[in-house]
């Protein structure tokens, strides 16, 4: 009956989203239905929807997205972005590895607001021959690849830590799995983009001109050092970035003083918060810790019962509670698994991930691009499906090795 409410809960999101409400509003009547289907007490109710909405998680994430989105302001005002494209078309002489790598790299700032970062230049690159859904998806895609396997992201640290399995070796036995999701989006998409760049668009700028104007990527690259090497919040890693490239660049205040406003996108960070204030209720219920028991009556193998929990889990609630909730577990009932389980499960959770509505970059990618949030997911399910048949093959494969 709980995976039944589950569903309906689901089916409610995706009801509102597929009508064109804002995915706030679909998150909130989410919210709502919890609350009434579980019969969580108004009190309690009040009290969890305070508590998601002053938390320490919530306020970082506000920040890190107002920052991320203030420092975009000040790229776009020097006209830092477009400087970088122009460069790397100049150097690379090829649209289809801007389209790719571009996000890629800026993913390596393990932070939602990164991907603001990566849609203009999506944008400019893919031209005429992607449609807004194909640029988002790409977008989306490729900044979100360095998460499926970096252990800089708090999601892939946290599942590290709980299964004990060593750092070094879970990031060499990705590998394969990366290369498959930069060929699937390849296939899929990119590929329809010219190779060659026109020479028009670059032949003005010097090979010399081009390799200063890379440079101008020094904004990104220092925050994402900062934050890797320190290990600290994005948002107090950009603040020193931002002082240096006022004075740098001879920013004055009359052109700060608007990027103060311009840089806070209200629908985004409104969004954030009855996101959080929904995971927060969710969790509440203690339905996802449940789950285990209600997949274990089908006739199905242990791995595959568990992917089921993971995918419909991190579909709801997010990948970061599935992993703390149920990785010890799953890991102990299926004890032979080993590294293959393990890669299983967490391949599972990207591509949950990557589609769920509860994934705040969805909606940043979808504002940014102005599509809905349906459109976006019709061009990832088919790249996310040939995805899943590939892991379970490799995954099976280095079982039968011993990897």
């Amino acid at each position: 009956m709980e995976l039944l409410k589950l569903f309906c809960i689901f089916a409610l999101i995706i009801a509102f989203v597929k009508r064109k409400f804002p995915l706030w509003t679909a998150i909130a009547a989410g919210m709502i239905f919890t609350v009434l289907l579980f019969r969580v007490s108004p009190d309690n109710s009040l009290r969890l929807i305070y508590a998601a909405t002053v938390s320490n998680d919530t306020i970082v994430l506000l920040l890190a997205f107002y920052s991320i989105t203030f420092l975009q302001r000040m790229m776009e005002k020097r006209l830092y972005l477009l400087r970088v494209e122009k460069a790397m078309e100049r150097v690379f002489k090829n649209r289809r590895l801007n389209l790719m790598l571009t996000p890629m790299v800026i993913g390596l700032l393990p932070s939602a607001g990164a991907v603001l970062l990566a849609a203009p230049i999506v944008d400019r690159s893919a031209g005429k021959w992607l449609t807004q859904e194909e640029k988002a998806f790409v977008a989306s895609y490729y900044r979100h690849v360095p998460e499926s396997f970096l252990p800089t992201y708090s999601s892939i640290l946290l599942a590290l830590q709980l299964s004990g399995h060593d750092m070094t070796r879970f990031v060499l036995l990705m590998l394969p799995m990366v290369v498959a999701l930069t060929i699937l989006g390849y296939v899929f998409y990119v590929c329809r983009v010219p190779f060659e760049v026109e020479k028009n668009t670059y032949e003005t700028i010097s090979a010399g001109q081009a390799a200063a104007d890379l440079l101008c990527v020094w904004p990104i690259a220092v925050t994402v050092a900062v934050v890797l090497i320190l290990k600290i919040r994005v948002y107090v890693a950009i603040l020193p970035v931002v002082l240096l490239f006022s004075i740098l660049a001879r920013f004055s205040l009359s052109e700060l003083i608007p990027m103060i406003y311009s840089a806070m996108e209200k629908r985004l960070l409104f969004t954030t918060v009855v996101i959080m204030q929904f995971k927060e209720i969710l969790m509440f219920t203690g339905v996802l810790e449940r789950m285990p028991d209600y997949f274990q009556v089908l006739a199905i193998p242990p791995a595959a019962i568990f992917g089921l929990i993971f995918f419909v889990g991190t579909l709801i609630s997010g990948g970061q509670a599935m992993i703390a909730l149920c990785l010890p577990m799953s890991l102990m009932a299926v004890p032979s698994g080993g590294m293959s389980f393990f890669i299983f499960i967490m391949c599972v959770i990207y591509i949950a991930m990557q589609i769920s509505p509860a994934h705040i970059c969805l909606e940043i990618v979808c504002t940014s691009f102005e599509i809905d949030f349906i459109s976006l997911i019709r061009k990832t399910m088919p790249v996310l499906t040939c995805f899943l048949v590939i892991c379970c093959v490799y995954c099976y494969g280095i079982f039968l090795l011993g990897l």
